[in-house]
């Protein structure tokens, strides 16, 4: 149902939308894997600066990236305490903001503006082969209770994992914090090439669901920022010397049921990619950095400073419909639909090449089948149609560069009623 459901808890996974809806579930067991399929391009256009004056510029280019199947999986158990509480377990990731660009050169003077010629170096950043690889892991254990025949609260603890690498991006290495300051001397490489990073971190989710009468329902949860160990092997790329926390957020909705079976859900979410400086700071804060000779002097606006260069995300946020139906006493059919406005804005493409996150759409259909047990087996697909962003290089104003994505997933699920 396109994510909504907050006010609906059906599964296991409810945790990780609202974990007041747990207690409302019988002893059970979920797990299930999503096959995830974005499909990433970019293109550069033509240059009229073409490298020279100082422009760094790509291509131009016109390139698909590569590796494009994710699995991400999902397992969750929910225990009855009495007829009043649960625990409950949740695990479940995100995965598929990946990119490999193999193909793609880059034009710039690696010695700065003068007289020497600008030279084509091979790889999207003009240092081979780029891209980024972040996926994450997130454990909630959930205590969830009925304060009266309506109301229900739950919170989760939640403990989360993140790995993270990054290729092709030695062409920056002289605006990065420590350089700026080295006094010529060669800093260490934390900017890239360095394999895969992990960092470790906790927060919490809370939430609450009210059913003020037996066809509605209505629910609230909200997600604090997740605090994570900074990514040490990439203390020079990311802000604030690799920090990388999880951004908070909130989720409200409803649920309308019908005697029939008939159910239509709501959810409003609200993602504050604002509140961690290296997902929002926008990559203008590069040209306050001395290194890059644009007259800038705050050594902290370099890459890995506290305001250093980051993807330029804004806030975010989505809305979500779904509705499910009992087709038959065994088949139950879904479908759902969310809208949301994508958070890069044009100025922030060139980094954005590495997650060209600008989908905004997404339609789902999905079946459940009850099988003997107390089992059924649960299939849904999902498809994100093509979203573009367009908007000049910052390095060479005279360019123009295009991220395009969509996106594809299958997930087959197997839940178990004890």
């Amino acid at each position: 149902m396109a994510g909504a459901g907050v006010a609906l808890p059906q599964d296991t996974i409810a945790a990780a939308t609202n974990p007041a809806g747990m207690v409302h579930l019988v002893e059970r067991f979920d797990g299930g894997l999503a096959i995830f399929s974005p499909r990433r391009d970019y293109e550069s256009s033509a240059s009229q600066a073409n490298g020279t004056e100082g422009a760094f510029t790509l291509g131009p280019d016109d390139i698909r990236s590569d590796r494009n199947y994710f699995p991400v999986p999902h397992v969750g158990y929910n225990y009855p305490l009495d007829s009043q509480s649960s625990l409950g377990i949740t695990l479940y990731a995100n995965g598929g903001m990946n990119t490999v660009w193999n193909e793609g050169s880059s034009t710039f003077d690696p010695d700065g503006p003068g007289p020497n010629p600008t030279e084509a170096f091979p790889g999207t950043y003009g240092a081979g082969v780029s891209g980024v690889d972040l996926a994450q892991l997130f454990l909630a254990i959930t205590y969830s209770r009925k304060v009266n025949e309506q109301v229900s609260v739950g919170i989760s603890p939640v403990l989360a994992v993140q790995a993270f690498r990054v290729k092709g991006l030695s062409s920056f290495a002289p605006y990065t914090e420590d350089s700026s300051r080295s006094d010529g001397e060669m800093p260490p490489n934390d900017l890239t090439d360095n394999g895969r990073d992990f960092s470790f971190g906790y927060g919490a989710r809370a939430g609450i669901l009210w059913n003020p009468t037996s066809y509605l329902s209505i629910g609230a949860a909200y997600q604090s920022r997740i605090f994570m160990t900074e990514f040490d092997d990439y203390d020079n790329l990311l802000a604030e010397e690799g920090d990388f926390d999880i951004p908070p957020s909130m989720t409200a909705g409803f649920a309308l049921k019908h005697t029939s079976g008939l159910t239509f859900v709501f959810d409003f979410q609200k993602i504050w990619y604002s509140k961690v400086d290296s997902v929002a700071n926008p990559i203008a804060n590069i040209f306050d950095c001395p290194a890059v000779g644009a007259g800038g002097t705050d050594h902290e606006s370099c890459l890995g400073g506290s305001n250093g260069a980051g993807f330029g995300w804004d806030d975010m946020e989505v809305y979500r419909f779904g509705v499910q139906y009992p087709i038959t006493s065994d088949w139950e059919l879904r479908a759902g639909a969310s809208f949301a406005e994508h958070p890069i804005d044009r100025s922030e493409v060139l980094f954005n090449i590495l997650a060209p996150a600008v989908v905004e759409n997404h339609y789902t259909l999905g079946l459940t089948k009850k099988l003997s047990g107390d089992r059924e087996v649960n299939m849904a697909v999902m498809y994100s149609p093509t979203e573009k962003q367009e908007g000049p290089n910052p390095f060479d104003p005279t360019q123009t560069i295009e991220i395009e994505i969509y996106q594809y997933d299958l997930e087959i699920s197997f839940s178990k009623r004890f």
